[in-house]
């Protein structure tokens, strides 16, 4: 159930950037502090790919990663990476360990592959609220009802509707 969650999230994201100009998606957003849409992207984007970079070594750092400026300013280079993670999720779980350093103080805590994909799940659902911030203004955006909300609160609206 996880993969097809995670699919349905970046579908919901490829469709939005399929919407957008790159003018659309790089330009600074005043109710997201002034961050763009491309940015929060590029952010879940990397994350993933963070993770799928380091499965073979097994030690994940979120810190680490390559902050790539064409997926914050391209979208279609944007949907391209999305696609690429789309089709590389499909992996066995294992033990994994993810590193950080909090407060000048390298972490590391025992995990797994599908812990992270969890994580990164939520993660981008997170970014996903915020993306929909930004583009509310614009009345020509189509995003479905769910865009950028937490499985758990469907879930819940699904049991009250009952």
């Amino acid at each position: 159930m996880l993969l097809p969650t995670i699919n349905n999230s970046l579908n919901e994201l490829k469709c939005l950037l399929q919407q957008l100009s790159n003018s659309e998606y790089s330009n600074p957003c005043v109710s997201l502090s002034n961050s763009t849409i491309g940015e929060h992207t590029r952010h879940v984007i990397e994350m993933f790919q963070c993770l799928l970079l380091n499965y073979d070594s097994g030690i994940v750092n979120y810190d680490k990663r390559e902050r790539n400026h064409q997926i914050q300013t391209d979208t279609a280079f944007g949907i391209h990476q999305i696609e690429f993670i789309e089709n590389s999720l499909d992996r066995e779980n294992k033990k994994m360990e993810l590193q950080q350093i909090v407060d000048g103080e390298e972490l590391r805590i025992e995990t797994n592959y599908f812990r992270e994909l969890l994580y990164n799940l939520e993660h981008c659902i997170h970014h996903q609220a915020l993306i929909k911030v930004g583009v509310l203004h614009n009345g020509t955006i189509i995003l479905n009802d769910d865009f950028g909300v937490a499985r758990s609160t469907i879930e819940y609206r699904q049991q009250c509707a009952q």
